[in-house]
């Protein structure tokens, strides 16, 4: 009787604990709450104490090392670097451990609908019309993103010069600590199947290598739909050594010109209050400030720095530091087409789990159900809506208060069946097109003018109609037509369904469906991999280093000419 009494009294607790533990992710939603045990050093920017000039010969806090973003690449650089030296974390974003729009799977879509200040994402619309979104919270793009997990490929490494033995040894840190083996639901189950039979294969199944053929990668999502994202990977920071600070905005790296060589000595940024302070760093041959800010946030911060074109700088009265006409040049955004998938079933949410991987360049995977939510469909989003390509085609010009209301009622009064379904996404690996990055004012929370220019290079245009053709093949499968249980479509009626939906601001043209060259122009959207506008030889050294300057280093895939695609 004690023992059944016992376990009763077991029972209620497990009970109690779950009760609370709903409670806490309920009414946390969108606050700042996060695990102080395990992130101690986690705190708001405005706690930070600094002096007012960087003349004082006597700092509150010198660190060995300053990185301003802390991004999927900040945030484990973080965690390495304090096991020996003092690291300070500037994040311009929140937390996103109690955020469940971006904590679960089945919210990935609304995460990006968000477009508040304080959202985790930023969007912006590239010149080139294609709408996209910056990070904008600890872990950068592995909270936004799809969550597909792989190792680059063994030719990539070689390519750009890395030790690959370094580089083998790092990967089992972070996949024991954030990586997955997913369980591929029923409607990837049917996408693998018509890969294969539509050529991409072998089937190599589940690996994290980079293999030709169709495989099972990893997901940084765990079997409960839970997201773990590279903010995870602070826990391994040594707590006496490390501070990260969220809310903290750079505007701009300080630097000591009285040299030969411009010197950086700290950094400027405002907390969320909108209150000035400065970090400096220690007075040591090894200290540097690391810019981590991604693609798009680090050429940008070394523009506002007064690091790129003199006139351009001069322009907007930014002090020049060092005249580098190639800082923004070089942009590259790796570009995608989706063609949709109709089904007539209730399909479960899937993103990224299996992917093809074809030798011409091109990577086919696929994602379900995101359209038909509850949520997607109703909630008031304005105009940003991911399920129809986050917002509509009307010119900036015509997006008056009338014309949203216009598109939010058309939106709410699609029937629920028009987007059953799914998409399979067809995306370049190395793009040869190139744009660039430029300033067009000095506030920091302003995204700047980018371009792409996608598909002006003639092989990337070739490789998307190539993708496209086996997009369709895989849409015509009778695997995907016997699980949809819809009629094998035509090309032109595939094509068309993916027309219809407004996935950028580029106009469309009548011959969209039967030029698979002008599908691709003008269906064109992101998979968000931005690289390019500090490029290695022309802004940094092959370790990194800021030419031209001392102490200040970029950390981020932008400083590659080609970027793995994971």
């Amino acid at each position: 009787m004690a023992l059944v009494n016992g376990i009763l009294v077991i029972k209620k607790l497990i009970f109690f604990v779950a009760l609370c533990l709903i409670s806490l992710l309920s009414s946390s939603q969108g606050k700042e709450v996060y695990d102080e045990f395990r992130y101690p050093f986690i705190k708001k920017a405005s706690s930070f104490a600094s002096v007012s000039s960087s003349s004082s010969s006597v700092h509150i806090n010198d660190y060995d090392y300053i990185i301003v973003g802390g991004g999927t690449a900040g945030c484990p650089l973080a965690a390495t670097l304090s096991q020996n030296f003092t690291v300070l974390v500037l994040e311009r974003g929140g937390v996103p451990f109690a955020n469940s729009n971006v904590s679960f799977l089945q919210n990935f879509h609304i995460a990006l609908e968000d477009i508040s200040p304080k959202s985790p994402s930023q969007p912006f619309v590239s010149s080139d019309g294609v709408i996209s979104s910056r990070a904008r919270v600890l872990g950068g793009g592995s909270v936004i993103n799809a969550g597909f997990y792989t190792r680059a490929s063994p030719r990539f490494i070689k390519r750009v010069g890395w030790d690959a033995k370094l580089v083998n040894e790092s990967y089992p840190w972070i996949e024991k600590q954030i990586v997955h083996e997913p369980q591929p639901e029923p409607y990837q189950i049917a996408f693998r199947d018509s890969l294969l039979a539509a050529g991409v294969a072998p089937f190599n199944g589940f690996t994290y290598d980079h293999l030709y053929g169709t495989k099972v990668g990893g997901t940084i999502f765990d079997r409960f739909g839970r997201r773990h994202s590279s903010a995870e990977l602070l826990s391994s920071g040594n707590p006496q050594k490390l501070t990260v600070l969220i809310y903290a905005t750079v505007q701009k790296i300080v630097f000591d010109t009285s040299g030969k060589t411009p010197k950086a000595v700290g950094v400027t940024f405002k907390d969320e209050n909108g209150n000035q302070h400065q970090a400096f760093l220690a007075d040591k041959p090894r200290s540097e400030v690391l810019l981590s800010s991604g693609a798009i946030g680090s050429p940008q911060m070394l523009l506002l720095s007064g690091i790129g074109p003199k006139a351009d700088l001069e322009k907007l009265n930014i002090p020049v530091v060092l005249n580098n006409e190639f800082v923004g040049k070089g942009m590259v955004g790796n570009p995608m087409n989706a063609i949709f998938v109709p089904s007539s079933r209730e399909e479960k949410q899937t993103l990224i789990q299996i992917v093809g991987i074809t030798k011409m360049g091109v990577y086919i995977e696929a994602s379900s159900g995101f359209s038909q939510s509850k949520d997607s469909i109703e909630c008031n989003h304005g105009i940003m809506s991911a399920e129809i390509g986050q917002l509509s085609t009307l010119p900036p010009k015509q997006r008056t208060p009338e014309a949203i209301q216009a598109f939010i009622k058309r939106k709410r009064d699609l029937p629920h069946e028009a987007f059953k379904g799914g998409f399979i996404l067809e995306k370049i690996a190395n793009p040869m097109s190139k744009g660039d990055l430029r300033l067009h004012n000095t506030n920091v929370d302003d995204n700047p003018n980018v371009s792409f220019n996608y598909f002006s290079h003639p092989y990337d245009l070739k490789r998307c109609v190539d993708g496209i053709r086996i997009a369709t093949k895989v849409a015509q499968s009778e695997h995907f037509t016997n699980y949809t249980q819809v009629d094998k479509q035509t090309v032109e009626k595939i094509l068309n369904l993916s027309v219809k939906a407004n996935v950028n601001l580029i106009p469309k043209n009548i011959n969209d469906t039967k030029s698979l060259e002008q599908f691709c122009k003008d269906t064109v959207i992101t998979i968000w991999h931005y690289h390019g506008g500090c490029h290695v030889g022309t802004v940094v050294s092959p370790d990194n280093k800021v030419l031209g300057v001392d102490r200040v280093r970029v950390v981020d895939p932008l400083e590659l000419i080609l970027r793995p695609l994971s």
